[in-house]
């Protein structure tokens, strides 16, 4: 029903946003993770929306990014998992990680969300394993804030660089990210994620 609101925030909570748009103000349940990423009171913000409809209730829910909701309706698609688990499991760590998580089988990682057990753990690596990929991790916004087009494009060659010495999508992806924006040659950065991974 609604794509995308753009307005002024018109307040916060602790876990939701007001959005002023033409004077209306439309209230959004969000993750800890967009929350982080909303401007101050009075400035501009776009907004993703999932509008749920329920027998019981009529929530709105907000993303900071087009990624953060796919993910949101995809953690939707697992069975047991609804609007407020799902959202809670997204604030529990970064987009990033998350998917890391999920490719990489580590139960231990998401049980750590509030209101995932072991078994839910295993049920969203199991129903949740096909439908995320490499591009899930290359679309997540980089850990340690923005880095420059050049180190971003260093990034993605030292990413194929490591999976063509045999490391798998998700264990490149994971050592990059410790790494990102560190400098801008590719061979600098695979020497970096080799370090790291071997514990230097």
């Amino acid at each position: 029903m609604y794509a995308y609101l753009n307005g002024q925030v018109a307040d916060k909570g602790q876990n939701s946003l007001v959005i002023d748009v033409g004077g209306v103000g439309y209230l959004l349940s969000v993750s800890m993770n967009t929350l982080q990423e909303t401007p101050p009171i009075g400035e501009a913000m776009k907004v993703y929306t999932y509008f749920s409809v329920r027998e019981d209730a009529m929530e709105l829910f907000g993303f900071a990014s087009q990624e953060e909701k796919s993910m949101f309706v995809r953690l939707l698609t697992v069975s047991g998992v609804g609007p407020k688990l799902a959202l809670s499991i997204l604030g529990s760590m970064p987009l990033r990680d998350l998917t890391l998580a999920i490719l990489t089988g580590d139960a231990t990682a998401l049980s750590r969300a509030p209101g995932v057990g072991k078994k839910t753990a295993q049920r969203l690596i199991l129903e949740l394993k096909e439908k995320v990929d490499q591009s899930d991790l290359d679309y997540s916004p980089p850990a340690g804030g923005p880095i420059s087009p050049l180190q971003e494009d260093a990034a993605q060659e030292a990413l194929a660089a490591l999976q063509a010495l045999g490391y798998t999508a998700a264990e490149a992806s994971k050592a990059i990210s410790q790494v990102r924006g560190q400098s801008d040659s590719a061979n600098e950065l695979v020497r970096l994620a080799l370090r790291s991974m071997a514990g230097f």
